[in-house]
């Protein structure tokens, strides 16, 4: 029934109809709802039932468990902060109705953006923004001002993701940017202890395991809670169990690379036991490597953001480099810039620079060595 329906009013929305000007916005719709019916006429194409709806599809499933953890984790801090005892749903429907309207902003303002870039420029809407648009309010706090949201949302999709062609041909993470943009402008909203408890007690710290640590205290929250997700912190950031449940659908289904998320956690395990053996008088620098693991955003960097397709790297070795620098160069940041514990995120945008650099050299290396080799076969049979 809906399929006749769509086809009924699709010839309003083809050229010479009188809904011509809205093509892009009816197509967007349609595709949502079936999968597309173009097919290739010439030329040899790998013809494949997975598309990049299905891909951001899948990513958006994988970050299900992120996101309802971070719904209960907000009201069970909330709740924890007044010392008052209230049952699962209690908890989990305060925690809702915090995350519910970031959503909703986020997704509003950037499809908004995303539908009036299309009609202008007679594209197709791509559905790239699925993904970011989940992912932007992941990474706030749940008091962050829906504005501010809008605001960032908006920036990260023009500034980020249009001016360089639309969806995949972004330089940065749209979702980064979007977190950096907030970071940056309004710190006093995105940083210190005050923030990722919705409207906490007075009296109570709200204080994350990076803050502790940046504070000279190195009685942190136990390893167990922190895996958990039992600790404040940005939405969908706090629990590596329901982290590591999207990395195994995203892996399982192919969409994610296991050499990027692999090789982050190496690189943040193998700059951890360095310090370690460096010692000094920085407390980052005597906390045992796995901790690195469980603190601030570096799980959910490494499954979600450094795994982006568009902006990671592309070939198997530059995944390999890629990666380990990202948990390198986090690692590093947290400990040596006081004025910012995290690191993660400045690392996957240094890294996103620097991902076409290493492809070219890697590919470069594998010229010269296939070079090499058909000189030395063709000097054999000479």
């Amino acid at each position: 029934m809906l399929r006749k329906f769509l086809d009924r009013i699709k010839p309003n929305f083809q050229k010479g109809g009188k809904l011509h000007f809205l093509h892009s916005t009816f197509d967007a719709f349609e595709t949502f709802l079936h999968v597309p019916n173009k097919v290739t006429t010439t030329g040899a194409h790998i013809r494949d039932s997975f598309d990049s709806k299905r891909a951001m599809s899948i990513v958006v499933i994988a970050l299900i468990p992120a996101l309802l953890f971070g719904m209960w984790n907000v009201g069970y801090q909330h709740f924890l902060s007044h010392g008052v005892t209230a049952d699962f749903w209690q908890i989990f429907f305060y925690g809702l109705w915090k995350v519910l309207p970031i959503i909703v902003v986020s997704y509003v303002t950037g499809l908004g953006i995303e539908f009036a870039v299309a009609q202008i420029r007679g594209h197709e809407v791509n559905e790239g923004f699925l993904v970011t648009g989940m992912l932007i309010p992941l990474l706030c706090p749940p008091d962050v001002p829906l504005w501010m949201v809008a605001t960032a949302t908006a920036f990260a999709v023009i500034i980020g993701k249009e001016v360089f062609g639309g969806t995949g041909m972004n330089v940065w993470n749209p979702a980064l940017i979007a977190r950096a943009f907030l970071f940056f402008a309004y710190p006093s909203q995105m940083s210190g202890d005050n923030v990722w408890v919705s409207k906490g007690a007075d009296a109570y710290s709200g204080a994350t395991p990076l803050a502790q640590l940046g504070a000279g205290n190195i009685d942190i929250t136990s390893a167990q809670d922190m895996f958990i997700g039992l600790i404040p912190g940005s939405i969908g950031e706090t629990s590596k169990i329901a982290i590591l449940l999207g990395a195994i659908i995203l892996l399982w289904t192919g969409v994610a690379s296991f050499r990027i998320m692999l090789s982050v956690v190496i690189g943040g395990l193998s700059m951890g036991w360095l310090l370690n053996l460096v010692g000094g008088e920085n407390v980052f620098m005597h906390i045992p490597a796995y901790q690195h693991l469980l603190m601030g955003g570096f799980m959910f960097g490494a499954v979600f953001m450094a795994t982006d397709p568009v902006t990671a790297s592309q070939t198997g070795t530059g995944k390999w480099i890629y990666g380990f620098l990202i948990g390198v160069i986090a690692v590093l940041i947290r400990v040596f810039n006081p004025a910012y514990p995290e690191g993660m995120m400045l690392s996957i945008l240094l890294m996103n620079t620097f991902a076409p650099l290493i492809d070219h050299y890697v590919i470069n290396a594998n010229k010269k060595r296939r070079l090499k080799r058909a000189k030395n076969a063709l000097q054999q049979t000479i």
